[in-house]
């Protein structure tokens, strides 16, 4: 279906669309959040949060700078879903206003308190999941509900990583639980833009063996996958959460691969969304095998190769592919896009690299946090500019 028709609107370019304020502010704070990060796990600054250190990283990352990303890619896919007009304007401008409280409130927690800080966080959340049902709902859109599902689990889990860390002093099962989901959204959506993309430039540019349609091993992959997911939220120790997560991994491996990814090199913006979907089963792997092969895997390794690995670099593929897209402009990427995706992929390599900890985890961790802060700050001045003017 293609884009709906937008209503009259003559306000600020940004609010026009759901992809521009939220992929331009998350990419910025993704970035700086980082550049924060470094200095405070090195002891050399301190802010007037209640979270822990590590727990105000992990749930920034988590909370703050996904659901962004999140909430930009299905104000604008949501739309083309339903036939329905998307939000803009000053619907939209209370929706980025409810995400900077967020981000605020979680900063100056130890000011104005845990709780009212957990509430304040929660609406921004919750916001666009009603707004998402909405949505589908009143478009009848009834295959794309379970878009809701993962939507949920994000909002539950930040609910729960503020009463851990208010109640035991940090966060556990939530964070588990907010990577669960999403990779969980990352399978469902890129299992289903990933081959719909590659099949529509291999058609067109380079003819013979094209993804396979979606079917019952896709199916399986996910449900797999899901249940594995769970049994690590909830029990990560057992070799059981160890065994089931390398067999997940295992099928997303044989999944990825029926999409035929390796006919697309010579479609960068193309190949990359394969290069990202490749740490899906990684971190599934690694994070199997940290129960499998303790002595030899850290959980720091599965934890990054899903955060800054598969979310990581996702992200940043779609939110280019996107932001290319829908402000007409040639779907190629340029060398500066280019390089904003190298330096995600150097923050992914040097942060597991430290994660294995191999005699300079220090200083893999700053070069790591560089890089990617370079990565997503670089993304907002390369493709600021087609944010912020109209198309």
């Amino acid at each position: 279906m293609p884009i709906p028709r937008l209503r009259n609107y003559e306000g600020p370019a940004i609010l026009s669309y759901g992809f521009r304020p939220f992929f331009f502010f998350g990419a910025i704070y993704s970035g700086l959040a980082v550049l924060l990060w470094v200095p405070l796990f090195q002891g050399w600054l301190e802010i007037q949060t209640a979270f822990h250190p590590i727990d105000w990283h992990i749930h920034e990352m988590l909370f703050g700078f996904l659901p962004a990303v999140v909430t930009g890619f299905l104000l604008t896919a949501v739309p083309n879903w339903t036939g329905r007009l998307p939000v803009q304007g000053s619907k939209l401008g209370i929706l980025v206003a409810l995400w900077v409280i967020g981000r605020i409130a979680v900063l100056f927690s130890a000011w104005i308190g845990a709780i009212p800080a957990a509430c304040l966080d929660g609406l921004f959340l919750l916001a666009v999941t009603a707004a998402t049902a909405n949505e589908i709902v009143s478009g009848r859109n009834w295959r794309n509900l379970k878009v809701l599902i993962p939507l949920t689990v994000l909002f539950l889990g930040n609910v729960v990583f503020h009463l851990e860390a208010y109640f035991q002093g940090t966060s556990d099962y939530a964070r588990r639980l907010g990577v669960a989901a999403a990779i969980t959204l990352i399978m469902l959506i890129g299992g289903r833009i990933i081959p719909s993309f590659t099949r529509n430039w291999l058609v067109r540019e380079n003819p013979g063996r094209l993804p396979v349609s979606f079917g019952r091993l896709d199916v399986f992959a996910v449900v797999a996958s899901v249940l594995a997911l769970g049994l690590w939220v909830a029990r990560p120790e057992l070799v059981l959460t160890g065994a089931l997560m390398v067999a997940a991994g295992g099928v997303n491996l044989v999944r990825m691969a029926r999409w035929a990814g390796e006919r697309t090199l010579r479609e960068p913006l193309v190949f990359i969304l394969h290069i990202a979907f490749l740490f899906v089963p990684a971190g599934f792997v690694l994070t199997g095998l940290t129960v499998l092969l303790p002595a030899f895997v850290s959980p720091q390794a599965g934890y990054h190769a899903f955060g800054a690995g598969a979310i990581g670099t996702m992200t940043l593929a779609v939110m280019m592919r996107a932001t290319l897209g829908h402000t007409g402009h040639e779907l190629s990427m340029s060398k500066g896009a280019m390089a904003v995706f190298l330096l995600a992929l150097v923050a992914v390599v040097t942060r597991l690299a430290a994660a294995f900890d191999l005699g300079a985890g220090a200083h893999l961790i700053e070069i790591s946090g560089g890089a990617w802060a370079a990565s997503f700050l670089g993304f907002a001045l390369v493709f600021g500019p087609m944010l912020l003017k109209p198309r």
